[in-house]
C-alpha cells in the first residue's frame, strides 16, 4: 500500500485522521460515470481494505458492479453493532482552480477534490475505527465505504440488499458541519414527453407547436409549487419543491418542432409516496390538455429516491449530541436537504444520521475544502459516541 513518504505512512497506519484526509484526497476515485477517464474505487478501496487489515479488522472487497467495489471491516465488541458508512467515489475535477489530488493544507484547510465530500468523513470513520481497535470498550463495529454514492449508489444499494449486512444503528459521516442530521429529502425525477407536428414555419394551420404546449405546462406548474409552500411545514426540511432540469426540442426556426422533452425534479419530504407525487403532475398536465385540444403528452417518472427520517428524540441522534456535548461541539440538530445514502439503511430498518466534518456549501467546488479541526472533532465525538454504546 502506497501511503507516501515515511513520515506520512506512518501517521496513517497509526490513524492520524488529518493524515489520512490527505492519503485518501491523493488517491484519485473520480466516478468514471461522470467524468470520461475518472479512476474509479478500485485502487482507494483496496488501500482501505489493506489498511483495515493491518488494523484487525475482518475484511472484504465485494463489485456491485464491475472495477467499482465496496470495502466492509468487521471487528468483534460487546452489545449493539454500529456501521460507519462513507463513499469512495468523488465528482469531477475538471475546473478545479486548486490541485485535485495534493491534500494541501492552507491554515485550518485542506483543498483538494472530497476534501469535504466525503474524504475527510471517511478519515473520520477510519481514525475512530482504529483507536477502538487497540483498547477500551466498543460496540460491535462495522465500517462499510461504498461506491457510487455520486451517481445511482450502486454501493449502498448492494450493501443494504446483498452484502447480509446487519446493524443496530449507523452514522454516514457526509459533510453536514458536525451538525446531527436525521431527516433529508428524497426526489422524484420525471419525464414529461410532449408532441407536435412538424410543419413550415408559414402554416400554423397545420403545425403543432410541441415547444409551446411544454412552456404552458411548465408555467402551470407555478400554481402546484406554490400549492406545495401551504402545507404544513416539515420541522428539519421545510417543504418539498419542483424545479425543471433540462428542455430539448425543436431543430430549426422555421420548422414548427414535433417534439419537446422535459427533465423536472421534485424534491420530497420523508413519507411521501412516488405515485402520488406522479399523479400531481398528472394533474396539472390533464388540465393543460383539456385547454389545448392539438396538445399530446405523456409523463415517465425515471428516478425517485424517498426522504427518510429518525426522530429527533432517537438514541442515535440524543447519543451523537451528547458525545458532543463533551467536547464541547455546539448541539445542533438540523436536516438536510440533499438526499444521500443513509435512505437506503432507514428503508432498510438501519436507523441511520448524517454526521460528517466539513460544509455541504464547499461540496463540488472548483476549489473544494475541509476545515481540518473539524476532522479530528468528529474522529473523537465518533469514538466517545461508539465507547458510549457499550460503557
Amino acid at each position: 500500500m502506497d501511503t507516501g513518504t515515511a513520515r506520512f505512512a506512518e501517521d496513517v497506519r497509526r490513524g492520524d485522521p488529518v493524515a489520512l484526509t490527505s492519503w485518501l484526497v491523493s488517491i484519485p476515485s473520480v466516478n468514471p460515470v461522470l467524468e470520461s477517464g475518472g479512476a474509479g474505487e478500485a485502487h482507494i478501496a483496496s488501500a482501505c481494505a489493506e489498511l483495515l487489515e493491518d488494523w484487525g479488522f475482518d475484511t472484504s472487497l465485494t463489485e456491485p458492479a464491475p472495477g467499482r467495489p465496496n470495502v466492509v471491516g468487521r471487528l468483534d465488541g460487546t452489545g449493539p453493532t454500529l456501521l460507519l458508512n462513507g463513499h469512495l467515489d468523488t465528482v469531477g475535477v475538471t475546473g478545479m482552480t486548486v490541485d485535485p489530488f495534493a491534500g494541501r493544507i492552507e491554515g485550518n484547510r485542506m483543498y483538494g477534490r472530497g476534501s469535504c465530500d466525503m474524504k475527510a468523513g471517511d478519515a473520520a470513520i477510519l481514525a475512530a475505527a482504529h483507536r477502538l481497535s487497540t483498547a477500551g470498550p466498543r460496540p460491535n463495529l462495522i465500517v462499510a465505504l461504498t461506491s457510487d454514492e455520486e451517481h445511482a449508489s450502486v454501493g449502498m444499494a448492494d450493501l443494504v440488499s446483498g452484502s447480509g449486512i446487519v446493524a443496530d444503528l449507523a452514522v454516514v459521516c457526509e459533510p453536514t458541519s458536525l451538525r446531527v442530521m436525521p431527516a433529508h429529502k428524497g426526489f422524484v425525477w420525471i419525464k414529461a414527453l410532449f408532441q407536435g407536428l412538424a410543419a413550415h414555419g408559414s402554416r400554423p394551420d397545420i403545425g403543432v407547436d410541441a415547444i409551446r404546449h411544454a412552456a404552458l405546462y411548465l408555467a402551470a406548474l407555478d400554481g402546484y409549487a406554490h400549492e406545495l409552500r401551504s402545507r404544513p411545514a416539515h420541522p428539519l426540511l421545510g417543504y418539498g419543491s419542483f424545479h425543471a432540469g433540462t428542455i430539448r426540442g425543436g431543430n430549426a426556426e422555421s420548422v414548427y418542432p414535433d417534439e419537446c422533452e422535459l427533465l423536472l425534479e421534485r424534491r420530497t419530504m420523508p413519507g411521501e409516496r412516488p405515485t402520488t407525487v406522479v399523479a400531481e403532475f398528472q394533474s396539472v398536465l390533464d388540465d393543460i390538455l383539456r385547454a389545448h385540444p392539438t396538445a399530446s403528452a405523456s409523463l415517465e417518472m425515471t428516478l425517485e429516491r424517498p426522504g427518510t427520517e429518525v426522530a429527533s428524540e432517537h438514541p442515535l441522534v440524543q447519543g451523537l449530541l451528547e458525545a458532543g456535548d463533551t467536547l464541547g461541539v455546539e448541539r445542533v440538530i438540523e436536516g438536510m436537504t440533499a438526499w444521500v445514502d443513509a435512505a437506503f439503511l432507514n428503508e432498510a430498518g438501519v436507523p441511520a444520521v448524517c454526521y460528517g466534518p466539513g460544509s455541504i456549501e464547499q461540496a463540488h467546488t472548483d476549489d473544494e475544502w475541509v476545515d481540518v479541526g473539524e476532522i479530528t472533532t468528529c474522529t473523537n465525538v465518533l469514538e466517545r459516541f461508539a465507547r458510549n454504546l457499550v460503557g
